[in-house]
């Protein structure tokens, strides 16, 4: 199983960022996939989140109206674009796909990306 995050760097406050990230290894369409991240001296928090039926979404109200999930499920990829980014955005961005089954429940991990917004 593998969750590879790409598109990560370093961006000027108002600028956009567009995170990739390509699963294997797993039905990916059967997993719900979220972006979250963690900054230094703070805990992860779920950023956002692409449900794997009927294509629902949700998102931290810190990103609203600025930050789009979307996913492909014949490429199994999912995607963060980020618009009007924030100093405080800057974090490592984990990619995550969680399935929850009657008995257990599946989760993975990438290994993230790191974000910096500053000018």
């Amino acid at each position: 199983v593998q969750l590879v995050e790409s598109g990560g760097g370093l961006v000027q406050p108002g600028g956009s960022l567009r995170l990739s990230c390509a699963a294997s290894g797993f039905t990916f369409s059967s997993y719900a996939m979220s972006w979250f991240r963690q900054a230094p001296g703070k805990e992860r928090e779920l950023v956002a989140a692409a449900i794997s039926a009927g294509g629902s979404t949700n998102y931290a109200d810190s990103v609203k109206g600025r930050f789009t999930i979307s996913r492909d499920n014949a490429k199994n990829t999912v995607y963060l674009q980020m618009n009007s980014l924030k100093p405080e955005d800057t974090a490592v961005y984990y990619c995550n796909a969680l399935r929850r089954g009657v008995i257990s429940t599946t989760t993975y991990w990438g290994q993230g990306t790191q974000v910096t917004v500053s000018s």
